[in-house]
């Protein structure tokens, strides 16, 4: 699936595009599975023109699972025949994972262990990875009280399970309907929206050490729960920055994928599936993301 210009999801066109090139150091994989990501389309209106440049046409997507069909020069920690997972994001906008085949970094893939679905491969790389890179920002303790903005969301429902393992107590906003999700993974639910400050302090009189932004539009109510000497980050808003914050923007990391997919083999860790839609789909695929209607990750399987 490809786009020509910037523009809106009804743009994307399925056509035939030739193999990728493999460069040393680089792994060809056979698309099973992509996954729709927010950023997805943002890049496609243009919205990150100013950080990437795009070479026309682009295949969309960063997120990946399928099998090696071939490596590159130099590529002993691969063979043909793996089932791999890349959070496949590359320094220019061009060759996505909507796509029969892509070529990737072997420093971004990491192995898919048995007992993991292509479904839970594709839907992991880039929201699990950064909620994980925002944790590690935080640096939780058990001493900690964590308040997560969008904790149900792709991002936020991950970094709620990641962070109930170091012991933090964490307090997570969410629709109402997503309440009872967000206590089965060991979280307090709050719901978003006015009056959240009042709402955190309840059960945080003192306020919360930590706050991860997985939202956007909540730095006022951040600075008002946050306890003196509290860290926060945000994968939304650089506004954070001005006021001790940390904007987070993750990295691909095969070996740090690889440990969140060793996590979903033991079961310590679960990515939530929305629906599928087919390849030629794509557009209807981003569109439903765009709406917000549905709960869990948004796959697109490339062998429909």
């Amino acid at each position: 699936m490809t786009y020509t210009e910037y523009g809106s999801p009804d743009t994307l066109q399925l056509t035939e595009q030739p193999t990728p090139k493999l460069g040393p150091g680089a792994v060809l994989i056979a698309v099973e599975r992509a996954a729709v990501n927010p950023v997805d389309w943002k890049l496609m209106a243009g919205g990150l023109d100013a950080l990437l440049d795009a070479v026309f046409p682009v295949i969309p997507g960063w997120d990946v699972s399928g099998v090696v069909e071939a490596v590159g020069p130099d590529v002993p920690e691969f063979s043909p025949g793996d089932r791999v997972s890349s959070y496949a994001r590359k320094d220019v906008v061009h060759g996505g994972t909507y796509a029969e085949r892509v070529a990737v970094p072997a420093a971004s893939v990491a192995r898919v262990p048995e007992g993991v679905s292509f479904d839970e491969a594709a839907g992991l790389p880039l929201a699990g990875l950064t909620a994980l890179r925002s944790l590690e920002t935080l640096r939780l303790s058990g001493d900690d009280t964590l308040l997560i903005h969008g904790a149900s969301g792709g991002v936020g429902h991950l970094a709620a399970q990641l962070a109930s393992v170091s012991g933090a107590r964490v307090l997570g906003t969410a629709s109402e309907r997503n309440h009872e999700k967000l206590r089965a993974l060991g979280v307090e639910p709050l719901t978003y929206g006015e009056g959240l400050e009042e709402r955190v302090r309840d059960l945080a009189p003192q306020g919360v050490t930590a706050v991860a932004d997985f939202a956007g539009g909540v730095l006022e109510q951040t600075l008002a729960v946050l306890a003196e000497g509290g860290r926060h980050v945000s994968i939304a808003d650089p506004a954070v920055e001005e006021h001790g914050g940390r904007w987070v923007w993750v990295r691909p990391d095969g070996p740090k994928l690889g440990e969140l997919l060793a996590k979903v083999a033991d079961g310590s860790l679960s990515v939530e599936i929305d629906r599928h839609f087919p390849l030629e789909q794509a557009a209807e695929a981003m569109t439903h993301n765009q709406s917000g209607a549905g709960s869990g990750k948004i796959i697109i399987d490339v062998t429909e």
